[in-house]
């Protein structure tokens, strides 16, 4: 019976490999696999979704003073079950597994990064889905491969396939999520993997479509800036400098992780004590910056539909640093990018009051990539993100901010798997 299964794997693997007979095109079988994974990742995606909205509608009903309890226990039981079913890890053990451990990301971790981040999330802690997203979806497409005894490489490219669909799916963005499950991965200036390119690219297709239709979300930007009119060449020289004014909060950003994550290890308290000891601090800062509360997909246009102060975006902005500081050092589950885009906004917000003069949708936009880039070290995938997001047709100055951002970073990268060479 077992060697029935055998020969029945090694046939479909040769079968994958081999041409379609009176196939005069590049097309083969191996297409079906990738588009297989995107379907997979559309799935997941959507419903973990689904399921995010319905518990945030749940608990977004808390408001005021009993935003603090209910954060509290977020981080408690999120924490529980954390130390009962496993720690998932986070993104710097994706990218360390994908780098030097094959390519392989373990599905046993799933249960506990699904439960554990839809609590942190959910209740209104500062980092996004995108994370959990692309771990389930990645590990999907190393269990796919592992079922089909695969090795090296091919192991490799459809775990960053399942990745490329799970980041697609949420941000709606097929070109740049493909192009960030490749660049997050990278060393310094090598964007490392190509092969998985195309892989990448046909899996997050499928994955857009299939979330689309789950979720009836639409097509179109996410965020409503105001349109855009190129003026000249100095808009370049601009977008470089709102990049190096970003940069400098991403550098703020990281060193307050630091300093927190070294003052709680020496704390020898237990996860769920930790993440609820967060959740404190989060749902203080919730209580007072309500806008603060949760990772910003919908905070970002209720940001720009504002009329807040200049000292009230000021508070916003050090308070939400704080903020994705505490949920990411306390042990709260999630990704880091949509917060920062959401730090970027309220940025640009605070040189427009002091520059009136200035294109609004110039200075946060180019400020929303120069802070991911500098943070992530992805700044070719933050500029398709980002014009896609928000409908910034013409990206040339959001290149020379996500560059600035990039080369402005600090040398030792925020995600320490990224320094290490194979």
């Amino acid at each position: 019976m077992g060697l029935s299964r055998e020969r029945r794997i090694v046939a479909i693997r040769r079968q994958l490999r081999e041409p379609l007979k009176m196939n005069p095109f590049v097309f083969s079988r191996f297409f079906f696999l990738w588009f297989l994974i995107g379907i997979i990742g559309g799935i997941i995606a959507a419903t973990y979704w689904i399921v995010l909205e319905y518990l945030t509608h749940s608990l977004f009903s808390f408001q005021g003073i009993y935003v603090i309890p209910v954060m509290a226990l977020a981080g408690l039981f999120a924490g529980l079950i954390i130390h009962y079913i496993g720690d998932p890890g986070e993104i710097q053990l994706i990218v360390n597994n994908i780098r030097f451990k094959g390519g392989r990301l373990d599905p046993k971790n799933n249960p506990s990064m699904v439960l554990s981040s839809l609590l942190c999330i959910a209740s209104g802690g500062s980092l996004g889905p995108e994370a959990p997203l692309v771990q389930v979806t990645g590990s999907t497409g190393s269990w796919i491969a592992r079922k089909l005894r695969f090795k090296g490489e091919d192991v490799r490219s459809l775990t960053i396939a399942g990745m490329a669909s799970g980041f697609t799916a949420l941000f709606g963005a097929p070109l740049g999520g493909s192009l960030f499950s490749l660049e997050i991965l990278h060393h310094k200036y090598v964007v490392e993997y190509y092969q998985a390119l195309i892989p990448a690219f046909v899996a997050s297709c499928a994955s857009y479509v299939i979330f689309i239709l789950i979720t009836q979300l639409g097509v179109g930007p996410t965020w409503n800036f105001p349109t855009y009119h190129a003026e000249g060449i100095m808009d370049f020289f601009y977008a470089m400098l709102y990049g190096g004014v970003a940069a400098a909060f991403g550098w703020l950003f990281i060193a307050l992780v630091k300093f927190l994550k070294q003052g709680l290890g020496k704390w020898m308290a237990p996860i769920y004590v930790k993440m609820a000891a967060g959740g404190i601090i989060l749902g203080i800062i919730s209580f007072y910056l309500p806008i603060t509360r949760y990772f910003g997909h919908h905070e970002i246009n209720a940001l720009l539909e504002s009329t807040f102060t200049l000292p009230v975006l000021v508070a916003i902005l050090f308070f939400k640093i704080l903020a994705i500081a505490v949920t990411v050092t306390s042990g709260w589950r999630g990704g880091f990018i949509i917060p920062l885009f959401f730090v970027g906004s309220t940025l640009g917000l605070i040189i427009h009051q002091l520059y009136p003069g200035q294109n609004l949708t110039l200075i946060a936009i180019c400020c929303m990539a120069a802070i991911n880039s500098c943070v992530t070290r992805t700044p070719i995938s933050t500029i398709i993100l980002l014009s896609t997001l928000t409908g910034f047709a013409y990206f040339v100055p959001i290149m020379f901010a996500s560059l600035t951002g990039f080369f402005l970073a600090p040398k030792t990268p925020f995600i320490g798997a990224q320094l290490r060479k194979e």
